[in-house]
């Protein structure tokens, strides 16, 4: 097992950032990960997560998954409340902004992501809520 695949939470975002992304970039099982940054709603801090991620295009897809648990992860209700967020993929970070996918963009999103970590199929049937699928489009200018 490579480091980069034992990386998880706060030690994951150290060394993707110290290193750019060498490390921590590609995770489990070939999976690709992203560092997104939120502001708080609460606290007003900054929040960094690394989350799997997929391209469609020149847009970043993420899923508010939380492995199926019953609410929506903190960083998703972040980013619904404040949706100009910071994303980091490997080596290059940037400003972008957040939007949930509805319909049948959301369908065809999902099918995208679960490509690569089929996991999420399982971790919608454990939970009533819709898992939502977050397009993130780097902020012009």
């Amino acid at each position: 097992m490579s480091e980069a695949e034992t990386l998880f939470g706060e030690e994951h975002v150290r060394r993707y950032r110290e290193t750019d992304g060498e490390v921590g970039h590609l995770w489990k099982r070939g999976s690709k990960i992203l560092l997104l940054t939120t502001k708080g709603r609460k606290s007003g801090g900054l929040r960094t997560k690394p989350l799997i991620y997929e391209q469609d295009g020149n847009r970043y897809v993420i899923v508010a998954s939380k492995g199926g648990a019953p609410e929506h992860p903190d960083w998703y209700r972040n980013l619904v409340q404040e949706p100009k967020v910071e994303l980091q993929v490997l080596d290059d970070v940037f400003p972008a902004c957040a939007r949930t996918a509805e319909g049948e963009e959301r369908e065809r999103l999902w099918q995208l992501v679960n490509r690569q970590w089929p996991d999420y199929d399982s971790y919608q049937t454990k939970t009533d809520r819709k898992i939502p699928v977050v397009v993130l489009e780097r902020a012009s200018g």
